[in-house]
C-alpha cells in the first residue's frame, strides 16, 4: 500500500450486507459526500498504542451502526490527523457482527451510499499520531429516484459467469444440450474460485501482513458446510426411499465420503468412468467437484502463509517479497500440476479426471490472475474490455461445442475454458460503476445475477434429481418427465438458498473462533445419517435362510446325473434349484451389501497410472515362476492363481490392468475416438516384463474391448472388432511363446445377461429370477481366443462350466454369488475355485475347494 498523502482517512459502514459471495471484488468503493451527511459528536480521545486505537473505533462504529441498522443508513467513520507517509498497518476487528460490513477509504471522499461485504476487512494504517480525533456520521438513504447503482465492490459479471456455468452443466447433465462439451463448465468455476479467494487473501495479506487461517476457514465453513450437509442428507435419505437397495447403500457410503471432502478419491479409488458407466451413476458423484475445490482451500491458504513468512524471514522486502514469494508459490504449483494434467489424462484418464493434482493449475490460472489482473487492466480501454470478454467468451463456447466425452479431458484441452475464463475476469477488472463496457454489463444483468447468486444450491441439487429420477423410472426421462425434474430443481435450489444457504451464513454463533465447530457438526449430521442408512439397508438384504446344496439334486435338468467334480456339480445343482423357483438365501458370501467391492486387491500393482514396479505374490521362496496376463478378467483370478502358487511352491506375478486387454490391438475404449496410450505403454512394459523374469508358466486371462482401431480407422460394430481382437490374440501369443516355457489360455467367464446385484437383493425375487444367459458378443470374443490358441497350439483352460450349465447361469452356487457384476468373478468365489482350477493347470496343489 503506498503511503498516504491526505490526513482525512474515512471507514464506510454498511447495514444488512450480506456475507461475501463468489463475486466480490477487490475494489475499494468512495464514501458518501458531507452534504449527504449528518454528524454524531465523538468526545476526543487520546491514545498511546495503536490496538487501543483499534479498539476505540470498533466500539465507535458498533454503537453507532445501531442506530445507522434501524434506519437502512450508510455509516461514515471519519478519521483525523493521521501521520502523512506511513506504512504500518493495523486490523480494526470491527466486522465480527453480522449485521454491519466495513472498509478503509483513503484520500478525497466520493459520493453515494455503498453497501459492502461483511468479508471485506477493516485496514487502519497508522500508527496514529498521539492525538487522534474521530467522528462519526449517518448518510440518510438516497430520495433522488435515480437508478440504483450496482452493487460496488461486487462483481456482477463473476455472478453472471457462475449462472452461465452452472446453467451449462445443468442442460448438459439432462441431455438436452446442443453441445457436446458441458463439462467443461466446472472448469469455469475451478478459475472462478481461484480468483475470487486469492482475491481475499491478498486484500487480507496487504491489510495485515500475514493470513489469518482460523478465519478463512470459518468463512469456508459458512459458505459451503450448511447447504451440502442438508443435500448431503437429502439425497440419501431420497436414495433409500426410491431407489434399489444396493445404489442406495451406496449413496450411503458416498455421503460419508462426500461429507469428508474427499468423494472425488472415492470415485477414483472405485474407477468410475465419469463419461461411460455401465453401473447407475451415483447421485452424489458430482460432490466430486467441490471435494477437489475444498482441498484446494485446505492446502493454499497454508502454502501461502508459509511464503509469506519466508518472504519476511529471508528476503525482508516488505509488500514487494510478500507477493513474489506468493507468486512464485503459485507459478510452481500452476506449472507441475498442468504438466502433471497433460500427462494423467491420456495415461490414465479416469483417475485424472476425478484427480485434485490435474485440477490445481486451473484454480493456480485463477489465483495468478488476481495477483496480476489490477495492474495489467489499468490502462484497457472499453474497447479493449469488450474484447477481452467476448474471446473470453468464445472460448468456453468453443469448448463447449467441440469437446466430446472421448476427449483427453483435462490436459492441454482444459486451457480453452480456462484461459476463456480469465479473459472474462480479466477484461472486467477495474472497471468502475457507470462506465461498464457492454459485454460486463450483459453478465450482470439481473437475470443471471439471481441464477449465480443461487448456483451453489442449484449445482447441490440438480444432479441428484435427475439421477433418482432416471433410476425410479427405470428408464431415459421423457420431455414430461424432464419438467418436472427440473421443476423439483428449481424448488430445492430456491428452498436450500433461502432457508439454508443465506440465513446460516449470518448467523453470529459460526463467527470465530466457535465457526471452527461447524465443521465436526456438519460432519457428524452427514455421517451419522448415511451409517443409519447402511444400517437399515444390510438388515433387509440379508438374513438366515440356507445356501443350496449339491445332496438335494440328483440330476441335472435333462436328467443326466450330476457331475462327479465338485465345481461343477455345485453349478448343475444351483441351475437346477433356480429354475424349480427356490427362494433368494439370505446369508450369502460375499455378503450383498460387500458384492460391489468383492474384488482382488493388488496392493502397489494396481498400475492405474505409468506401471513403475513388480509385485512378487505366492510363495516368495518359489523356485519357480509364474505371471499372469490380462485385463480386469485376469485381475479377478488373483486370489485363486495366488493361493495355487502359494501351496506349489510358485513365485507369481500378476501384470493385469483393469479395462486393457493385452491382446496385440489398437484398443479404443467406450466414448472414445482414439487408441488408449496407456493402455498399449502398459502392455509393453509387462511383455518386457516378462522377457526379463522368463517365466516357466504364462497365464492368458482376458475380456475384448469395446473398440478397435484398424488401419486408422475406428470399428464399433461387433463383427469387426470380434475378429480384430481374433487377430490381435494370436499376434499375442506368437509374441508370448518364445519367452516362457509353458504358455496357457484360460476361457473367459461368461458374460451374463443380468446382473446379480441388480436382482438378488430384490425382497420379492427368487433364484428363477436371477438365473441368466450370456451375452452373444462376449461368447464370439471368447470362441475367437480359444481358435487362435489352437491355432497356435497354446494349451486352453475351459471355464465355462464352473459358471454355467447349458447356457443358463445361476446368480448363487450353494451359498456363494459367483459374479459381482455381469463379468466378473467375486473374490469369494475365485478363492473356492482354486483347487479345480490349480488342477487344470497342472499344479501340484494340497486341500480342496472351501466350502
Amino acid at each position: 500500500m503506498a503511503p498516504f498523502s491526505t490526513s482525512s482517512h474515512a471507514i464506510i459502514v454498511s447495514p444488512g450486507a450480506a456475507e461475501a459471495g463468489a463475486g466480490e471484488a477487490a475494489t475499494t468503493p468512495p464514501a458518501p459526500t458531507a452534504s449527504e451527511t449528518s454528524a454524531v459528536r465523538v468526545r476526543r480521545q487520546r491514545v498511546g498504542t495503536d490496538w487501543v486505537t483499534g479498539v476505540l473505533l470498533a466500539r465507535t462504529a458498533r454503537a453507532a451502526c445501531d442506530a445507522c441498522h434501524r434506519h437502512r443508513r450508510t455509516l461514515l467513520l471519519r478519521v483525523h490527523d493521521v501521520e502523512q507517509g506511513s506504512r504500518y498497518r493495523h486490523i480494526l476487528d470491527v466486522g465480527a457482527t453480522d449485521r454491519h460490513s466495513f472498509t478503509y477509504v483513503d484520500g478525497q471522499v466520493g459520493s453515494g451510499p455503498h453497501r459492502l461485504r461483511p468479508e471485506t476487512s477493516l485496514a487502519w494504517p497508522g500508527p496514529p499520531h498521539p492525538s487522534v480525533r474521530t467522528s462519526v456520521t449517518t448518510a440518510p438513504p438516497d430520495r433522488t429516484g435515480s437508478p440504483a447503482p450496482a452493487r460496488r465492490g461486487f462483481r456482477d459479471d463473476i455472478q453472471g459467469m457462475r449462472a452461465l456455468a452452472v446453467l451449462g452443466i445443468l442442460v448438459f447433465h439432462a441431455g438436452l444440450a446442443p453441445y457436446s462439451g458441458g463439462f467443461v463448465t466446472l472448469d469455469v468455476f475451478f478459475v472462478l474460485s481461484g480468483f475470487l479467494i486469492t482475491t481475499l487473501l491478498l486484500r487480507e495479506v496487504a491489510a495485515t501482513g500475514t493470513i489469518d487461517l482460523v478465519a478463512f476457514y470459518v468463512r469456508r465453513a459458512r459458505r459451503i458446510l450448511p447447504a451440502a450437509t442438508v443435500a448431503i442428507v437429502g439425497t440419501v435419505t431420497a436414495s433409500y426411499l426410491w431407489l434399489h437397495p444396493l445404489d442406495a447403500r451406496d449413496a450411503a457410503v458416498d455421503g460419508v465420503w462426500a461429507s469428508l471432502f474427499g468423494a472425488n478419491v472415492r470415485f477414483a479409488i472405485e474407477e468410475t468412468d465419469y463419461f461411460t458407466q455401465s453401473d447407475p451413476a451415483s447421485p452424489l458423484q458430482h460432490f466430486w467437484s467441490l471435494s477437489v475445490e475444498e482441498q484446494f482451500y485446505l492446502v493454499m491458504p497454508v502454502a501461502l502463509l508459509l511464503a509469506i513468512l519466508v518472504a519476511g524471514r529471508l528476503l525482508r522486502r516488505g509488500d514487494r517479497g510478500r507477493t513474489v514469494a506468493m507468486v512464485g508459490v503459485l507459478s510452481v504449483a500452476t506449472t507441475a500440476s498442468l504438466a502433471w494434467s497433460v500427462h494423467a489424462s491420456t495415461a490414465s484418464p479416469e483417475s485424472a479426471y476425478f484427480s485434485t493434482f490435474t485440477r490445481v493449475w486451473e484454480f493456480g490460472a485463477g489465483s495468478l490472475l488476481a495477483v496480476g489482473a489490477p495492474r495489467l487492466a489499468r490502462s484497457f480501454t472499453p474497447l479493449v474490455r469488450n474484447l477481452l470478454v467476448a474471446a473470453g467468451l468464445g472460448l468456453v463456447v468453443l469448448a463447449m461445442s467441440t469437446l466430446t466425452t472421448a476427449s483427453a479431458f483435462p490436459g492441454w484441452l482444459a486451457l480453452l475454458p480456462v484461459v476463456g475464463t480469465c479473459l472474462v475476469i480479466l477484461g472486467g477488472t477495474g472497471t468502475a460503476d457507470g462506465r461498464l463496457p457492454m459485454a460486463q454489463r450483459a453478465l450482470g444483468v439481473r437475470p443471471l445475477r439471481v441464477v449465480g447468486d443461487a448456483s451453489y444450491s442449484l449445482y447441490l441439487w440438480h444432479w441428484p434429481v435427475l439421477v433418482i429420477a432416471e433410476q425410479r423410472l427405470a428408464r431415459e426421462l421423457t420431455p414430461l418427465d424432464l419438467v418436472v425434474a427440473l421443476a423439483v430443481t428449481v424448488l430445492m435450489t430456491w428452498a436450500s438458498y433461502r432457508f439454508v444457504e443465506t440465513p446460516l451464513r449470518k448467523v453470529r454463533t459460526v463467527r470465530r473462533p466457535r465457526g471452527m465447530l461447524l465443521y465436526p457438526a456438519a460432519v457428524s449430521v452427514a455421517v451419522a445419517c448415511c451409517l443409519a442408512a447402511t444400517h437399515v439397508i444390510d438388515r433387509q438384504v440379508t438374513g438366515d435362510d440356507p445356501g443350496i446344496e449339491v445332496s438335494d439334486y440328483e440330476r441335472r435338468l435333462d436328467g443326466s446325473a450330476i457331475s462327479d467334480d465338485p465345481a461343477i456339480a455345485a453349478v448343475q445343482a444351483s441351475v437346477r434349484a433356480a429354475v424349480e423357483g427356490r427362494e433368494v438365501p439370505r446369508d450369502l458370501r460375499p455378503a450383498l451389501t460387500e458384492l460391489k467391492d468383492d474384488r482382488a486387491d493388488l496392493g502397489r500393482c494396481e498400475y492405474v497410472g505409468a506401471p513403475e514396479r513388480l509385485c512378487l505374490r505366492g510363495d516368495p521362496d518359489g523356485e519357480r515362476t509364474l505371471v499372469v496376463l490380462g485385463n480386469s478378467h485376469g485381475r479377478h483370478w488373483t486370489p485363486a492363481v495366488d493361493r495355487i502358487a502359494k501351496r506349489a511352491g510358485w513365485k507369481a506375478y500378476f501384470l493385469v490392468k483393469s479395462q486393457c486387454t493385452p491382446a496385440r490391438v489398437q484398443m479404443v475404449r467406450g466414448g472414445q475416438d482414439e487408441p488408449w496410450r496407456g493402455c498399449l505403454e502398459f502392455n509393453d512394459w509387462a511383455e518386457d516384463r516378462v522377457r526379463e523374469l522368463a517365466p516357466d508358466l504364462v497365464v492368458v486371462s482376458t475380456s475384448g474391448a469395446p473398440n478397435v482401431e484398424v488401419d486408422g480407422e475406428i470399428v464399433r460394430d461387433t463383427e469387426g472388432v470380434v475378429a480384430e481382437l481374433g487377430d490381435g490374440m494370436a499376434r499375442l501369443l506368437d509374441d508370448l511363446a518364445p519367452l516362457t516355457d509353458r504358455l496357457v489360455l484360460l476361457e473367459d467367464v461368461p458374460r451374463r445377461t443380468t446382473s446379480p446385484e441388480r436382482c438378488l437383493p430384490r425382497l420379492d425375487s427368487d433364484l428363477g429370477d436371477c438365473l441368466s444367459g450370456t451375452t452373444r458378443r462376449a461368447d464370439a470374443v471368447s470362441r475367437v481366443s480359444i481358435e487362435a490358441a489352437g491355432a497356435a497350439g497354446v494349451e486352453v483352460v475351459r471355464t465355462r462350466q464352473w459358471f454355467c450349465d447349458a447356457g443358463r447361469c445361476p446368480a448363487v452356487v450353494r451359498d456363494m454369488v459367483p459374479q459381482r457384476d455381469e463379468g466378473h468373478v467375486t473374490t469369494t468365489y475365485a478363492r473356492w475355485l482354486a483347487t479345480p482350477l490349480g488342477r487344470a493347470l497342472g499344479l501340484r496343489t494340497a486341500g480342496r475347494s472351501t466350502g
